[in-house]
């Protein structure tokens, strides 16, 4: 309790020392890696967020199910925060939602879709109702505190997609989210672009933009691409058609629904996530699909495999997803046949190539005829390339740029491209996470920083699996573990039992008696020397523990864990 009302004082003392005319921007995730987006506004008494998501554990964390943003800044501030603007639905923008609202509730701001699929979230961890989801619409504003929010039309690899124009006491900061220029998008919804060059002529303070794909040039291609790719191999698949995607792209479910209903397939989805946002979906009339031809997999037996098509979950390798089990002939009522033609339409998130790698090495051992990107254009990225950031940049006219979601290698290159463009490199500003950078009508500069990094979500747990934790169970992984078990006289201290030893991960106790024995022998050794010298319980543990390290090293150059019980 000390050092947290420490750190409180510690922020407050800061508070008083910045300008309190200016605005706060301060980015919790999102920089410097591909996921965990949150970023705070703050200007006097009154702090907002813009979104809330997580992001895939990396190899190193073994066990971890999700990483979310570090959000001690926002609970010492609680009272200050205002409400949530959520951009769009992809899970790096709304996977920590649950964890975030039930340690700091305030009102929530998003499109339909996106508001559904986080009411959802909050359902599954029984917070439905304990915080305010508000459904707004394209053109919408929402005043909270000192901002004033606007939401506007973008398009994305999901509905509802929207950029921000935050109005604030100092200027309007324009926030774009994930974004591309889609003149021929599947809902016919295009981007707003009017409405920013709108506010570039009216003056916008800063520009924050997403720099995922700057470093490809030119222009991204319209997901109708997509469509006419997937009309053009349905028309040769001679079986079953199963596709890979994400659950949270729609539009693409409905051109697969489109393409299937005009051949008449019956379309299967399979996976909880796409189940889900598929009835979802449905509910809103974000997707549609006639009477009769959405089937549940009981189903699958009754039609001839020429008349089905699969959505699967699973397009980045997930081991437990639709097509990892149908691949390793895992799943209970689908496997991969030869006659098959299977799609994984979307390309690895940057961590998951070898799960994906993996997954396909598998699917095409079994002779299905397996589709991907390298071979036809059955994905296209839901980001800007640089010819799109190039004209939201010509539209908006900002005075100051601040370069977001992305690798550090993104936001440089996009820092470079908004310099190409005539503004000047002191009016640039590459972030990182926890930076807090305050913005005047005239200057724009890093002052301090907040607690930011990583909090590691494994069950029901939150943030208690640390550093420490992820160490030993990497050496677990790596090395295995060995238990020494010794009982001794509680009243002489004699050796009762033992030393029993257990080997879990090291070696196979049946094949290598001799270490077994040997480790023991040591063990008897140590108990030998040190049981008549007084040593306490704790010593001894420390010198069976280290002469029995020196043995395993010295035998077969192995450093398992080792867990000496005296009992």
């Amino acid at each position: 309790m000390a050092r947290k009302a420490s750190v409180q004082a510690e922020v407050k003392s800061r508070r008083k020392k910045a300008d309190m005319n200016a605005l706060r921007i301060i980015p919790l995730g999102g920089l410097g890696e591909i996921g965990k987006n949150m970023t705070a506004f703050e200007f006097g008494d009154d702090i907002i967020v813009v979104d809330v998501g997580s992001i895939f554990p990396r190899e190193d964390m073994p066990g971890v199910d999700l990483v979310i943003p570090d959000t001690a800044y926002l609970q010492m501030n609680r009272s200050r925060v205002r409400g949530y603007v959520i951009t769009h639905g992809h899970e790096d923008h709304i996977g920590a939602a649950p964890y975030v609202f039930r340690e700091i509730p305030a009102p929530v701001y998003a499109t339909r879709l996106t508001a559904a699929l986080i009411e959802s979230k909050l359902k599954e961890h029984k917070l439905l109702g304990s915080v305010d989801v508000n459904v707004i619409s394209p053109r919408d504003t929402v005043q909270l505190g000192a901002f004033q929010v606007e939401f506007i039309k973008v398009s994305h690899s999901i509905a509802g997609a929207c950029a921000l124009a935050i109005h604030t006491p100092v200027g309007v900061i324009v926030h774009t989210g994930d974004f591309k220029v889609d003149f021929t998008p599947i809902d016919g919804q295009l981007m707003d672009l009017g409405r920013f060059a709108q506010l570039g002529n009216e003056g916008v303070l800063a520009l924050m933009a997403d720099s995922t794909n700057v470093e490809r040039p030119g222009y991204t291609m319209s997901e109708r691409k997509v469509g006419e790719t997937f009309n053009n191999l349905f028309d040769r698949a001679p079986g079953r058609i199963i596709i890979a995607m994400f659950a949270s792209n729609v539009h693409r479910i409905q051109m697969v629904v489109d393409a299937a209903v005009s051949r008449k397939r019956r379309v299967c989805l399979i996976g909880r996530s796409m189940v889900n946002v598929a009835r979802m979906s449905m509910q809103l009339g974000e997707l549609k699909a006639p009477d009769g031809y959405l089937i549940n997999a009981d189903e699958l037996d009754r039609f001839k495999d020429e008349e089905l098509v699969i959505i699967t979950t699973g397009s980045q390798g997930e081991p437990m997803s639709g097509l990892s089990r149908m691949a390793f002939a895992e799943h209970r009522k689908l496997e991969i046949r030869t006659t098959d033609m299977v799609i994984v339409s979307a390309t690895p998130i940057p961590g998951n190539e070898k799960s994906v790698s993996r997954v396909l090495n598998q699917l095409v051992r079994t002779g299905a005829d397996v589709i991907y990107e390298a071979l036809a254009e059955v994905h296209v990225s839901g980001h800007a390339r640089q010819e799109e950031l190039k004209l939201v940049h010509a539209l908006t006219k900002p005075k100051f740029f601040i370069p977001v979601h992305g690798e550090y290698r993104h936001l440089h290159h996009h820092a470079n491209l908004a310099i190409s463009m005539g503004m000047q490199s002191e009016n640039v500003l590459i972030p990182e996470n926890g930076m807090v950078i305050e913005m005047t009508e005239n200057s724009m500069r890093a002052t301090d920083e907040v607690p930011s990094g990583a909090v590691l979500i494994d069950g029901l747990g939150i943030g208690d699996v640390g550093e420490a934790v992820l160490r030993d169970r990497k050496h677990l992984s790596e090395d295995g573990l060995i238990i020494v078990v010794v009982g001794l006289d509680h009243e002489d201290g004699s050796l009762v039992s033992g030393p029993d030893i257990v080997s879990r991960g090291f070696v196979y106790v049946k094949e290598n008696e001799d270490i077994m024995e040997g480790a023991r022998a040591t063990v008897r050794r140590v108990l030998d020397a040190r049981l008549d010298t007084g040593i306490s319980t704790g010593g001894l543990k420390d010198a069976i523990r280290e002469a029995l390290s020196r043995y395993i090293y010295d035998t077969i150059k192995r450093n398992p864990m080792i867990l000496t019980i005296i009992v």
